[in-house]
């Protein structure tokens, strides 16, 4: 008979700091102990569930004592849904965290002579700020263990409760069951209305919503944009063509919510949930909807990407462009410039935009974007910036005088470092939503690159992201 190994279990432990990723961190014996759901002040049991020689990871098992810093969640499924990890925290102490993230990145991954870091950017409104939300519908729903506890005791049928419709996120950690979500704090009206409607009209019809597990079922998700100028765009995705079920449900949406600007669809019948090798198709409305930075206007399409907070994504662009330090006389380079909108914000104080990008929709939308806000000196390029800046590239578009650069979470490749130090652009802006990986890259720049400005901006409020913008200057 197999043995298992009895779990390890530290009592009255008291979390002493914040460490990263939304974890704290404690020490016992000497071990550093980093643990979910935690904030410092807690005395907590935990348990681990990784241990090596000199650190570990927990979870907590009983919550002892909360720590003064806490304060009550204004959701309902805080601690279940996953989303908002930081809400048992005030604004204030988030910001005071998410800053000595960036400190403690920088500091000990890059290693390289620093300026003062100056203070965070904060955001004016702290939840109802997402642009875009994604919701999954299942036939399997995530209970806790306590509400399993408690449906035992009232001696209900677990199989019969736990199976059925279900419209809410993916339960962190459990592929096949979602988080039934009543109300969501990230966006605001009607989103919440919008996802239980479509529950409720197909449930009222017998229309199968969708099991990852077993792939069958019909109703997959919805992706629903709301933005800043008052356009709604939803996205609704099902798992095979249906003409009779789509029409149906597509008519009643719409009449239910006259508001909504344009309505698609998009037939997925892969085994995952990306759109991004597939073609949503438009049922009202035009199939994107405008939104607005400063005076520039923004296509968005379906699979368009875009700052998801709208208003702190201006905050951050303009710190962007406050240390390019444009006089109108600079070539600039925007890489990963997406859909243009970095490009597009900073344009009219600089000579010449050159915008690269490997992903042709998104440049295709860029160029669109350009041509809205009719702006002439934005070119846009599809390509990996490491193989198309060749001396060729350059002399058709000239050298950049500032480069910009707003990579995904993994950072910027080596080669792509290597390419930035062959360039020798004179002011580099690295925009970052994962401040390691930022430190990491200022590493490789520093053979060239001083770290002259950091400017730390909020853009998701309850949560432990955090996005950052360095200025670095060519070594004389």
């Amino acid at each position: 008979m197999r043995k298992y190994k009895q779990p390890v279990i530290y009592r009255d432990i008291l979390v002493e700091d914040y460490a990263a990723e939304g974890k704290s961190l404690a020490r016992v014996d000497g071990k550093v102990i980093f643990i979910e759901k935690s904030v410092p002040g807690d005395v907590v049991d935990i348990q681990l569930n990784k241990s090596k020689k000199d650190w570990a990871e927990a979870f907590v098992v009983e919550y002892k004592k909360y720590s003064s810093e806490r304060e009550t969640p204004f959701c309902e499924h805080f601690g279940t849904c996953g989303g908002c990890q930081w809400q048992m925290l005030p604004y204030k102490k988030q910001l005071e965290f998410k800053h000595q993230q960036v400190i403690d990145n920088l500091t000990r991954i890059a290693k390289v002579p620093l300026p003062a870091i100056m203070p965070i950017i904060g955001a004016d409104q702290i939840n109802r700020y997402r642009n875009k939300v994604e919701y999954t519908y299942a036939t399997k729903k995530y209970y806790t263990q306590k509400e399993f506890d408690a449906i035992r005791a009232e001696g209900k049928d677990l199989k019969e409760i736990m199976f059925g419709s279900f419209g809410g996120f993916h339960a962190k950690g459990s592929f096949d069951k979602v988080v039934e979500i009543n109300e969501c704090h990230l966006q605001a009206e009607p989103t919440n209305e919008i996802r239980k409607y479509i529950v409720e009209y197909c449930r009222s019809k017998e229309i199968p919503f969708y099991d990852i597990k077993t792939k069958e079922g019909w109703l997959r998700g919805i992706m629903i944009r709301i933005a800043t100028t008052g356009q709604i765009m939803i996205n609704i995705m099902v798992g095979y063509d249906d003409e009779t079920m789509l029409n149906g449900l597509l008519e009643n949406v719409s009449t239910k919510f006259p508001q909504i600007t344009t309505i698609l669809y998009t037939i997925n019948v892969k085994w995952n949930d990306s759109i991004y090798d597939l073609t949503p198709i438009v049922y009202t409305g035009n199939g994107y909807i405008t939104e607005q930075l400063e005076n520039y206007q923004f296509k968005i399409s379906p699979k368009s990407f875009f700052q998801t907070n709208t208003k702190q994504g201006e905050k951050l662009y303009t710190v962007t462009r406050e240390f390019a330090e444009l006089t109108g006389n600079e070539v600039v380079y925007d890489l990963y410039c997406g859909t243009g909108s970095i490009g597009i914000f900073v344009s009219d104080k600089a000579k010449k935009i050159i915008g690269v990008e490997v992903i042709e929709d998104a440049i295709s939308d860029a160029k669109e974007n350009a041509t809205m806000n009719n702006i002439d000196n934005c070119s846009f390029y599809v390509g990996d910036a490491e193989k198309i800046c060749n001396d060729e590239f350059f002399a058709k578009n000239g050298k950049p005088d500032v480069i910009i650069t707003d990579p995904p979470r993994v950072g910027m490749s080596e080669k792509l470092v290597k390419k930035l130090l062959d360039i020798e652009a004179p002011l580099i802006v690295y925009v970052s939503c994962n401040p390691a990986t930022q430190a990491r890259d200022l590493s490789l720049l520093d053979e060239k690159y001083t770290v002259t400005k950091i400017q730390p901006v909020d853009m998701f409020p309850q949560t432990h992201h955090i996005e950052n913008v360095v200025q670095l200057k060519l070594k004389k």
